[in-house]
């Protein structure tokens, strides 16, 4: 995922944080290990600590969702966008988290139960490493177990993301002074722990996510400096023992069409199999731009699985300008966009399915990181279905 979040916007946002009037924007930064910024936050919201290092402005705390049973539209007799997927014989998911609006909202929590909409969860930021292990050796497994736990109560298969990325990684692990020994060390150790508890639950990990750059080179991360590409089948290697009945992806973001990126992302793939790593499938995240879909999915497609990958449309939004200038002609052609991507799927045996990275306008991370941009997903911000769902919706239906 590249930066699909509110947390990972923070050091885009950080200089902004403070307003004029000395309260912290809703979902700023307010507190944590060396903050010296504003930390009052707006009227309804209060400075909630998500680890050692970061507190945010975050909404008054509500009831959660948890005393009724998996919600039917009863005008959609049992039809939505996953029972028309597992009719081709493939998955339609959402992403979700539990410390945001997300579980905590009723109008939300009802669609995601939905098992007619969406058969997939994808713990959003929860499983990631500062998540679960903000100090060395020292696992908290409290927030994730939550969302995982609550898709698993309501029938969800699980999306493990992500145990290897080079953003949300806790200081002492960017910071560190490192050989390739202690380093390795680290690696496997984390991957291994956080692959072990959730055990059984996950049936995909992302277990590495975005080890490229555009031009089809390895990002300089902390792993690749010291560990150069051997950390990628550390990590693999890791999970699989950890976790054997997981299947293992590798996830990236601009590897939709053909280019430099898919290429060396298959290239990677291909090498690793040769090599007998366990690795099953490539992740495509899908964070798409209106008015600029690649026209070569298919065939980019067709050579990964070609190669033996399954492919996952693991993170799916296509943005547009706000408010564009026309709203029904916008949200047509988003609408025809977002079934090209469908049909991408659809027709290739071996992509098993697809994830919208949240479905809410409401909840989506493309505002807080691309100013000016947004209106991404299938249903709008009161939870209404737009264009776009139809869209995907037509494309699956048998």
């Amino acid at each position: 995922m590249r930066s699909h979040s509110i947390l990972s916007s923070f050091g885009i946002l950080a200089a902004f944080a403070a307003t004029a009037n000395a309260v912290v924007p809703l979902y700023d930064r307010c507190g944590g290990e060396g903050w010296t910024g504003e930390t009052e936050c707006p009227e309804g919201a209060y400075c909630m600590v998500l680890n050692q290092w970061w507190s945010s402005c975050q909404p008054a705390p509500v009831v959660p969702c948890t005393t009724f049973g998996p919600y039917i539209n009863p005008n959609s007799k049992t039809d939505g966008l996953n029972s028309f997927a597992v009719r081709r014989g493939k998955y339609f998911g959402t992403a979700g988290d539990w410390v945001y609006e997300d579980v905590m909202n009723c109008s939300w929590a009802r669609i995601a139960t939905d098992p007619s909409e969406f058969g997939v969860l994808t713990p959003g930021n929860s499983q990631k490493w500062d998540s679960t292990e903000a100090t060395q050796g020292v696992f908290n497994f409290e927030t994730a177990d939550n969302i995982t736990n609550w898709g698993l109560k309501y029938g969800k298969k699980i999306r493990g993301h992500t145990l290897v990325w080079h953003q949300q990684l806790p200081d002492w692990v960017t910071g560190g002074t490192w050989n390739a020994t202690t380093l390795k060390a680290v690696l496997k150790n984390h991957v291994t722990t956080v692959a072990t508890h959730f055990k059984g639950k996950i049936f995909h990990w992302d277990v590495v996510n975005e080890p490229f750059n555009d031009d089809g080179t390895f990002r300089n991360s902390i792993f690749y400096q010291i560990l150069g590409e051997s950390y990628i089948e550390i990590a693999l290697r890791a999970a699989a023992a950890a976790d054997p009945a997981a299947k293992l992806y590798i996830n990236d973001y601009n590897v939709e069409g053909v280019n430099a990126k898919s290429t060396a992302l298959l290239n990677l793939f291909k090498k690793l199999k040769a090599c007998g790593v366990p690795v099953h499938g490539i992740g495509v995240q899908g964070h798409l731009i209106s008015g600029q879909i690649p026209g070569d999915i298919e065939v980019n497609f067709n050579r990964i699985v070609a190669a033996g990958a399954e492919i996952y449309i693991t993170e799916l939004d296509i943005r547009m300008v706000v408010p564009p200038a026309n709203q029904t002609a916008a949200y047509e052609q988003q609408a025809a966009e977002y079934a090209i991507v469908t049909k991408a799927c659809k027709v290739t045996g071996r992509c098993i399915g697809i994830t919208v990275w949240n479905f809410t306008d409401k909840n989506s991370w493309i505002p807080s990181v691309f100013a000016g941009q947004g209106d991404a997903l299938p249903w709008d911000k009161n939870f209404q279905k737009k264009p776009a769902y139809y869209g995907i919706a037509k494309t699956l239906k048998p």
